[in-house]
């Protein structure tokens, strides 16, 4: 029986090679042929429909009060941008607290009954999105793009071709993860030329918040559409984001901090001060009192509507007779009202105090906002309060006016006030410091995850039960767990600390009796993508780690498993003790952990090679003579020989069936940082700390050629396929292009913004691909130097080649697919994100 098979008979068919985009693309298949039919947008768009945000904000916040926004529909900058052709864009700026958002939303109400969202027959649309830093999924500028469409098919359902001709009819993007920004740019620009739409007024709040993809974001929104002057954007941010593009006539900044716009924001600030202390009832039926509030309010506000909110806030809860004291008592400025919140905190009895500051803590440091369950968990709190979502909501409602709470969700009043206990308020939240808090919440997360996790947590008992029929119980089991299953490798990096990466030690302990039930939890969350990405980040964590050697060949092995595996437990989450332990190789840690999880109906089981890899491990050399640390090894194409490059200064060429030693290459003045072979295995190529890149003779050991131009350290060298050129990288951030013969150097490149650790050529010796620190991969020709494709992926990249097509680069982080080279122009710009 082969794999297919095994997965049809567990009731799923295992789809291996679709593409994930994990924002953008959920569902894409043969059911898209009945939406496109219907008035319903497609929910693979958008994880969140921007209009619930809006909702929720004015759940949270009140809705926007037109005598507080109504100033800026009389401003010169809004009559120009709303009314003139030749203005597209107006850029809203203010610091924390100014009212931004509320603004945005008042515009937005004053736009909408004009517009499509409203009237069937409008020729004017409108699409807005609210960027919020603590939620994930609107935090990034894919999801910018994909909410901003969203809407707009939504309202007009033919616009959803220009989705649809992305797509394969199987359902699979025409794209991999690496053409997704781009794809989504030109998927939106397609959009907005079409002829329905005869103006477009588009509002991007918290572009600060935006905190992936911000700078491409910001570029697409000044640059993309200048071209189409029927488009009109609003955006707002706080003052420290900058434009890295030039503006233009048709674009304008709008300052809130300027003199000018000083007596409308304090109008506003006036109108929004008497519509809050309206409501208090201290204040009810005394006059003489309401105008005392207003007018220190209006003194002390020093127009930031969110200063405003919490103390009216804190008044809710004051008597009548001490109003007067604590409106004179309470401070100017956001960040001495948020330190007079942490002082009230320090004034309640020990206990709660501790338990407020348990909560900020978790909270503050949290990667999304946490469920009151999820809360109770990871800040330890005690049981009896963390069992309870009441309890938890009580002692949230204690920790002064710094969260709010929505449903079952914890959030930030404001994105300020989480800056602020980071940044400022640290000392008196984090006792321990960060590092300790961040322990806390990773043992925490190690502690419910050993407690909840089991084989079948949702009772689906068929193997082939799929995830769109996995019902989530009531009580849910990962209620209080989810957040731990996602987040809790990411706390241990941030703990700094060692003690649990060693052998025996609490992580090869968890993976070694909850491993295979972790991702069973996983799959229900719909989070595999996030544990792939956890037990990368725990393979980084281990290197170089001692005692650790057990643990790192186990996180080795489920990576593997994780990764071969994927489809099934994707579709189908207790097909990870089916075909996931069947269809491994005998010697997998993790199918020898849990073989009591094995199906027990299997009468025979297949045959699978012995090993993951095609070779056994076993040690077959130990190559001696540095004195010095190896910074280099590498085999000749001929499997003969291998050369390694040390700390030495020396690069030895070893026999590599005996072990012996054939040469030892002396020249260069520094450590030598990377070496390599040419094609045809004659020569070796060596890279310096000297600067230097020097090629010798593979069988006598001469020097014939010393490479000279960089100016820092060469980290990287590689010989052309044809071996007839070499390149280099260096810490000076460039790449060089030498002939390999005369030592003449043919090409700089020049374009990362940090050090380059690793270049290599495809196998037609057309293109040169290089990783940089600056977290991004460039893919260059090799004949004119011009860079052809820019990949932003959001990590150092130690390792990279090309496959033997030239159309995919494989690296240390994974596998991308490369624009066609014989489409490219020098300018193409190519972003993915994988954070």
């Amino acid at each position: 029986m082969n794999r297919q098979q095994f997965d049809n008979n567990g009731g799923n068919v295992q789809l291996q090679g679709k593409v994930e985009y994990a924002t953008f693309i959920q569902n894409v298949g043969a059911q898209d042929q009945d939406r496109q039919s219907t008035n319903h947008c497609p929910d693979y768009l958008a994880e969140t429909d921007p209009r619930i945000i809006k909702t929720r904000i004015y759940q949270t916040r009140g809705a926007a009060l037109k005598e507080s926004y109504d100033w800026i529909l009389r401003h010169p900058q809004f009559q120009c941008w709303h009314n003139s052709n030749g203005s597209q864009v107006l850029w809203v700026k203010g610091d924390p607290g100014k009212g931004k958002t509320m603004l945005l939303c008042g515009i937005i109400d004053e736009l909408r009954p004009t517009s499509r969202l409203v009237d069937p027959q409008a020729k004017t649309f409108l699409s807005f999105f609210f960027c919020q830093a603590t939620v994930p999924k609107l935090s990034n500028a894919h999801a910018v793009l994909c909410g901003l469409i969203y809407m707009l098919v939504d309202t007009q359902p033919s616009l959803l071709s220009y989705v649809h001709k992305r797509f394969k009819d199987t359902g699979e993007p025409r794209f991999g993860d690496t053409e997704a920004w781009t794809t989504l740019c030109t998927m939106f620009v397609d959009i907005l030329r079409d002829p329905i739409v005869d103006k477009i007024y588009i509002v991007v709040d918290a572009l600060d918040e935006c905190v992936q993809g911000q700078d491409k974001l910001l570029q697409f929104i000044l640059k993309e559409t200048k071209e189409l002057p029927h488009v009109k954007w609003i955006i707002s941010s706080r003052n420290h984001v900058e434009q890295r593009t030039r503006l233009d006539d048709s674009q304008s900044i709008l300052s809130l901090e300027l003199q000018e716009n000083a007596e409308s924001v304090s109008v506003a600030i006036a109108a929004y001060i008497s519509d809050r202390i309206a409501e208090l009832e201290s204040l009810q039926d005394d006059d003489t009192l309401l105008e005392y509030v207003r007018q220190i309010l209006q003194e002390k506000a020093e127009g930031t509507f969110l200063w405003v909110a919490l103390v009216v806030q804190e008044l809710q809860d004051v008597d009548s007779w001490d109003v007067r004291q604590v409106v004179d008592d309470v401070p100017k400025g956001l960040d001495d009202l948020y330190a007079r919140m942490i002082d009230q905190i320090g004034q309640i009895e020990p206990r709660s105090r501790e338990y407020c500051q348990l909560v900020l803590s978790a909270t503050a440091l949290a990667y999304r906002p946490l469920q009151l369950l999820e809360l109770g968990v990871v800040s330890g709190l005690p049981d009896k309060i963390a069992g309870s979502a009441k309890n938890i909501e009580t002692i949230v409602k204690r920790s002064g006016s710094f969260l709010t709470v929505r449903g079952e969700t914890i959030y930030f009043v404001h994105q300020s006030a989480r800056d602020y206990l980071i940044k400022k308020g640290g000392q008196r939240i984090f006792l321990s410091g960060l590092a300790a808090a961040h322990h806390q919440m990773f043992t925490q997360s190690l502690h419910i995850l050993d407690r909840t996790l089991r084989r079948d947590i949702y009772s689906l008992v068929a193997l082939g039960t799929p995830i769109n029929q996995a019902k989530r119980p009531e009580p849910d089991p990962l209620a209080a767990a989810g957040y731990s299953c996602i987040y809790w490798v990411d706390h241990l990096g941030q703990s700094g600390s060692s003690e649990e990466l060693q052998d025996a030690g609490t992580v090869d302990s968890f993976l070694r009796s909850r491993g295979i039930y972790w991702l069973e939890a996983l799959s229900l969350l719909r989070s595999i993508t996030d544990g792939i990405m956890s037990i990368q980040k725990l393979g980084i964590l281990l290197r170089g780690h001692p005692g650790a050697a057990r643990l790192k060949n186990l996180v080795q092995d489920v990576y593997r498993f994780i990764l071969y595996h994927r489809g099934a437990i994707e579709n189908s989450p207790l097909q990870a003790y089916g075909s996931a332990l069947v269809f491994s190789p005998p010697r997998s840690m993790t199918k020898q952990l849990f073989q009591q999880e094995w199906p027990n109906n299997i009468a025979m089981t297949p045959a699978m090679a012995d090993d993951w890899d095609a070779h056994t491990g076993a040690c077959l050399q130990t190559l001696e003579g540095h004195d010095n640390r190896v910074n280099s090894v590498v085999f000749s194409h001929d499997s003969s020989r291998v050369a390694s490059g040390s700390g030495d200064k020396t690069i030895k060429i070893w026999d590599a069936q005996t072990g012996a030693c054939l040469q030892t290459l002396d020249g260069h003045d520094n450590r030598v940082t990377s070496v390599v072979f040419s094609h045809d295995s004659s020569r070796v190529a060596s890279g310096s700390g000297d600067k230097t890149i020097k090629i010798w003779d593979a069988q006598t050991g001469a020097c014939l050629q010393t490479l000279d131009g960089h100016d820092n350290r060469v980290t990287s060298v590689v010989f052309s396929h044809d071996s007839s050129r070499v390149a280099s990288g260096s810490f000076d951030k460039t790449i060089k292009i030498w002939d390999a013969h005369t030592g003449a150097c043919l090409q700089t490149l020049e374009g990362h913004d940090d050090w380059v650790n690793s270049v290599v050529f495809s196998h037609d010796s057309s293109r040169v691909a290089s990783g940089s620190f600056d977290k991004t991969i460039k893919i260059w020709d090799a004949h004119t130097g011009a860079c052809l494709q820019t990949l932003g992926i959001d990590s150092v990249v130690s390792n990279l080649s090309f496959d033997a097509t030239g159309s995919s680069l494989h690296t240390d982080v994974g596998i991308f697919a490369l624009c066609d080279s014989l489409t490219l122009t020098p300018t193409t710009l190519t972003e993915v994100n994988l954070g």
